[in-house]
Formats: C-alpha cells, sequence, structure tokens
C-alpha cells in the first residue's frame, strides 16, 4: 500500500493548486515633513535594508514632478497574495509615518506585448 504522501508526489492526487500572485502599485503622498524623515541617516539605512530582505516589493523610489524637487511621495510595484499583504508590507516600512505618508494600493494585471509588431 502507498502512504498518501508517496501517492500525492506521484501524481496519484491532482496537484495542489498554485498561489496565484497580484500585481500591486503602490503610490505614497507625503506632507512636506517627510523631507526631515527622509534625511535621517539612520531610518534611511533602515529602509534600504528593509528593502533589500522584501523581494515581493519589486521595485520602488521616490516620485518628483520635475528635476531638483523634493520628493511629493513614492512608489512601489509589489506582488503579493493579497492587498492585505502589500498593507502589512507598508506598516512595516520605517519610512512609513501614518501622520506623514498617505497612500493608494492599487491592483493592475500584466499584458502580453505583440513581439513582431
Amino acid at each position: 500500500m502507498i502512504g498518501p504522501r508517496l501517492a500525492f508526489s506521484m501524481g496519484k492526487y491532482p496537484q495542489k493548486p498554485a498561489t496565484l500572485m497580484t500585481h500591486w502599485t503602490v503610490t505614497f503622498q507625503d506632507a512636506p515633513e517627510m523631507t526631515r524623515l527622509r534625511a535621517d541617516k539612520l531610518r534611511r539605512k533602515a529602509h534600504i535594508a528593509f528593502v533589500r530582505a522584501h523581494p515581493e516589493l519589486q521595485i520602488g523610489g521616490a516620485l518628483a514632478m520635475r528635476p531638483m524637487q523634493d520628493f511629493p511621495g513614492a512608489i512601489w510595484n509589489v506582488e503579493a497574495e493579497s492587498r492585505a499583504d502589500v498593507e502589512r508590507l507598508i506598516l512595516r516600512d520605517p519610512f512609513y509615518v501614518a501622520a506623514l505618508r498617505r497612500y493608494t494600493i492599487t491592483a493592475w494585471s500584466t499584458t502580453v506585448a505583440a513581439q513582431n509588431v
């Protein structure tokens, strides 16, 4: 008799469906006082370490409306199972201070572009 674990690995039972990940964009709007926090070297180091420790945060950076302007916010692209997962990530970021930073989370999907246009 085959045990359930071996039967599963041999394909006797249907495979468990893979977890589908969703793409999310987080747009941050910062209060002017956020500039002080960005200048804090220890907080910045902690933020960079946080970003490097979370591969689900695929890309991100500060937003500026024009060159050499103070940053009015930031943007992240995140891959996660749920909006709640994205929100947990935001709330743990050392640069997140509720009184100084608002955010919007938007789900999006990828589109495969035509190769030979």
